[in-house]
């Protein structure tokens, strides 16, 4: 049985833990609101650039565009969004299981594809995979990547696309529901497509400069560089979100270890008196006979 000094030095370190975690999950709330924030915000561009795509696809714009091409898949190319860090629950291992299944999927269908991962955790565990094309690497991006970050990325994805090298580009990602709920789930980002919408007055009538075409491209490079930009800001509010939860739940099981431990040490400093006393009458005893 440990000591009464053994038990206050574990209590001390487990209290000394539970700070940190509790800092931690104070931390992840924090920045996993600010995560949403940017999500609600970002949902009006989509919208627009929803809207200016189904008047242009109304007119016939979108027939004979090179992003809007759909052809049999043989090859694909998938985005894969981690964490850069740890701690974050299952965040990772359930973006790693649905990228695996992607994976099997293409290998039954006979399907090639290539990599692009995002986040060091994501980057880790492709570069163990033997027989897998990484077509880039991208970690420890802004919580809001700028438009730069994006750019690389977006490129790569279209240029392999527009080339022939990919038939698509889905991403595997963790869609944010709430706070406590999230899902993993796949979207397909090229060929680009869009969610057909009302059509405001303003749209109709606008005037088109230089070209319908010019603005087709800019508006379809837009439209998937706001799918990305938003499958990365729903990584990183789950990933805050699970974090949250990982370290709140770390922090109830120090609180529970640490009244544990002090129940032990109660028991073992009780026993310690009792004995004393046993010794102490036993002695008594002894001296008056």
């Amino acid at each position: 049985m440990p000591s009464t000094r053994q038990l206050k030095l574990r209590i001390r370190s487990v209290k000394s833990t539970k700070q940190i975690t509790k800092a931690m999950q104070l931390v992840a709330a924090s920045k996993m609101r600010r995560a949403q924030e940017a999500d609600k915000v970002s949902a009006p561009y989509s919208q627009a650039a929803s809207e200016l795509l189904t008047y242009l696809a109304s007119q016939g714009a979108t027939k004979s565009h090179a992003l809007f091409e759909t052809r049999k898949v043989k090859s694909r190319l998938l985005i894969v969004i981690g964490s850069d860090k740890g701690l974050v629950g299952a965040y990772n291992s359930n973006v790693v299981k649905a990228y695996i299944r992607e994976l099997q999927q293409d290998d039954k269908t006979g399907v090639k594809n290539e990599t692009i991962a995002i986040g060091h955790k994501a980057s880790q565990f492709v570069a163990r995979l033997k027989d897998t094309a990484v077509a880039g690497v991208y970690e420890y991006l802004s919580d809001q990547p700028a438009g730069s970050e994006l750019r690389a990325i977006l490129d790569t994805a279209r240029n392999k696309f527009v080339s022939g090298d990919v038939d698509a580009v889905d991403i595997v990602y963790t869609e944010f529901l709430s706070s406590i709920n999230q899902k993993v789930t796949t979207v397909r980002i090229l060929p680009a497509g869009f969610t057909e919408t009302e059509v405001t007055r303003e749209i109709r009538e606008a005037l088109y400069e230089p070209d319908t075409e010019t603005v087709l491209d800019a508006v379809t490079y837009r439209l998937i560089s706001a799918q990305l930009f938003q499958a990365l800001l729903d990584g990183k509010a789950s990933e805050y979100s699970m974090q949250m939860i990982a370290m709140k739940n770390a922090t109830d099981n120090a609180s529970e270890l640490v009244d544990d431990l002090t129940i032990e040490m109660n028991k073992v400093r009780q026993g310690a008196i009792t004995q004393e006393l046993a010794e102490i009458s036993g002695g008594v005893e002894a001296l008056s006979e």
